[in-house]
């Protein structure tokens, strides 16, 4: 997410390579003059940040595998088993956690089934307005009531304050895995195994919620122990603990299917940093499609989207991943070929594969649209009380209108973020050791225990308002961890499951249904992006940020002479009946990953801003 006040848009330059073209554009810190990118809003999320989309529009309804539906309605409130074990259960039934502990499951809009020989069975779904995992789901028809699952795999200091109070000096994933030292692997997989359980997935069905946005890092796959060497010669490796985070993915998207749950699976972070926010890894400067090292980066990270997209468009996965985001606001520009090279990988159409998302930040409508209307990050205090009366006003309306106009000239438009955050109060919001434009006082909101009941009629209002505007919609965040400080939530207006249990969020989201005016959708995608969007670009690309032009053609690159890191599937227990999968979605595709070149000294991948161009030895061989 967004977790900084100063972001501007600035558009960086194309980039497309051999098989894939990216598509977006920046955000920078701006010197002052520059026009900040979110307008205020007193009540509503009206301005859009628009957000890349291909889509492959899927059929009505239609069944994406052999298992029949029947998961509507409520059964008993103690849950049965058979001898198989197989478990159901409806609302008040006990649910067994795999560490032996239970919870008591509360839905009454459906029943849970669990059977350990078939972990992929897709006959599920959350609540009985909602379509079964093996049905389409139908854009215009369906809406996405999703939330973020945010701090889990990808850690940012306002969601686990905790992690960073207990390491002075840490402000990002990177010094805070320094910080852990021989700890790391015990401290991270502690954070994975308690964080968020299964019954964190079982209150979102619960609260009426459909999808979650799960963000992952790409040292899930892997990192590199050499990625150059510093201003002092030494070597730089990536201190992240990789392959891990894996098997808890895979769990997290198992007890999603569980209960009936669709997956945005959201590449949170890339080699080199995309945007420089502490949100990606590394709080820092730009090193992707940006200097000396941005062009190797960017070959690397394409990599790694690929493996991500070929493990998704197995059969076994396809219902409950039906959308994988490629990048979270990276710096792009422009988007056309890696559209086709995942598209080549799943295939066009239904049942092939997710529908393709990707953060392009006012680009415009030639494309579709994923937005993350923050209200918050303006750089203004936004001390206005809120309005506990109001249904919406003209600005509003207007953010209203921007959707549904993408819509019906596109396809596909939803909010991949946003949140009840009013003003920027909130610790660590504002990065660690931030302070919040809103001024003094923020001890009021960052202390649920003290709102009124106005207040929190007015929050709950806030996001009736704005899950109706933006019909398509992921909550920013599930949970907001405890200060080690106040053992309570410092950043509550983030926290979809405190709002959840104390009433500044719907226990329905049905209820946002005609706070405003009706949403219109019309359009749709058809796979392709129009030759219009796509004719100017060409690879390399003849300018990148920082670098002199006409230089592009001799930054140093990696060569495609690797091998390629593939994801594992999961594996069971039990025995299983059905096919499990090897991670591949097509194994006639057997092209090398990038790797480094034998003899090149590479500056830091992660800090090229000063480096020198490399004069020879940093060139793949021609191919």
């Amino acid at each position: 997410m967004a977790s900084y006040s100063n972001r501007f848009e600035v558009p960086v330059e194309s980039i497309a390579d051999s098989v894939g073209t990216l598509r977006g554009s920046a955000y920078l810190n701006a010197p002052p003059g520059v026009v900040a990118i979110v307008a205020i809003a007193v009540v509503a999320l009206a301005v859009v940040l628009p957000v890349i989309f291909m889509v492959v529009k899927p059929g009505h309804h239609h069944s994406t595998s052999g298992v029949s539906s029947s998961s509507s309605g409520s059964s008993g409130s103690t849950g049965s088993g058979d001898s198989d074990g197989i478990t159901t259960g409806g609302d008040g039934s006990t649910v067994t956690k795999d560490d032996g502990t239970t919870f008591v499951y509360k839905n009454s809009a459906t029943v849970r089934v669990s059977d350990p020989a078939n972990p992929f069975d897709n006959s599920l779904r959350p609540n009985s307005w909602t379509p079964p995992l093996n049905e389409s789901w139908t854009w215009g028809m369906d809406r996405i009531n999703g939330v973020n699952i945010g701090g889990l795999f990808v850690i940012e200091p306002f969601i686990v304050a905790q992690l960073f109070e207990q390491n002075a000096g840490t402000v990002d994933e990177w010094t805070l895995s320094v910080a852990f030292g021989d700890k790391l692997q015990q401290t991270i997989e502690d954070h994975y195994n308690t964080f968020i359980t299964e019954e964190d997935i079982a209150q979102m069905a619960g609260a009426g919620l459909n999808w979650i946005r799960v963000l992952i890092l790409f040292c899930a796959i892997e990192k590199w122990d050499n990625v150059g060497v510093d201003a002092n010669g030494a070597t730089v490796a990536e201190p992240f603990l990789a392959r891990t985070c894996w098997k808890y993915i895979l769990r997290l998207l198992g007890w999603a299917r569980k209960y009936g749950i669709r997956d945005n699976l959201d590449l949170h972070t890339i080699p080199g940093l995309q945007n420089g926010y502490n949100h990606s890894g590394k709080l820092g400067s730009i090193n992707w499609l940006s200097g000396v090292m941005g062009l190797a980066n960017t070959e690397r990270s394409l990599d790694y989207i690929r493996i991500v997209a070929k493990f998704v468009s197995q059969p076994e996965w396809r219902a409950v991943v039906p959308m994988f985001s490629m990048l979270n606001e990276p710096f792009l520009h422009d988007i056309g070929n890696n559209q086709t090279m995942v598209r080549e990988i799943t295939g066009v159409g239904p049942g092939n594969g997710p529908m393709i998302t990707i953060h392009d930040g006012f680009t415009g409508p030639a494309t579709g649209l994923d937005t993350h209307p923050y209200f918050t990050f303006d750089g203004q205090q936004n001390r206005e009380p809120v309005n506990i009366t109001a249904n919406g006003d003209s600005m509003q309306l207007s953010g209203h209108k921007s959707l549904n106009d993408s819509r019906s000239a596109f396809g596909v438009t939803m909010a991949g973020e946003f949140s009840n955050a009013i003003n920027d109060c909130g610790l660590y919001v504002n990065s660690v050791g931030g302070s919040a434009h809103y001024g003094a006082s923020c001890e009021y909101w960052q202390d649920a225990s003290g709102w009124s009941d106005e207040t929190k009629q007015g929050l709950l209002n806030f996001a009736l308002v704005s899950m109706d505007t933006l019909g398509d919609w992921f909550f920013w965040t599930w949970k907001i961890g405890n200060s080690t400080t106040t053992n309570s939530v410092q950043a509550p207006l983030w926290s979809y499951q405190l709002g959840l249990e104390n009433g500044w969020m719907p226990t329905d989201p049905r209820q946002a249904l005609g706070k405003c005016a009706s949403l219109v959708t019309g359009g749709a995608g058809a796979g392709t992006i129009a030759p219009s969007a796509t004719a100017y670009l060409v690879w390399p690309p003849a300018s990148i940020t920082s670098i002199p032009a006409g230089s592009v053609t001799v930054l140093p690159q990696y060569t495609a002479t690797g091998t390629l890191s593939t994801l594992p599937p999961p594996t069971f227990s039990a025995t299983v009946t059905a096919s499990v999968g090897n991670g591949w979605s097509n194994s006639a595709d057997n092209t090398p990953a990038v790797t480094a070149i034998s003899g090149c000294t590479y500056p830091d991948a992660w800090d090229a801003d000063n480096a020198q161009i490399l004069l020879s030895g940093c060139l793949p061989a021609a191919r």
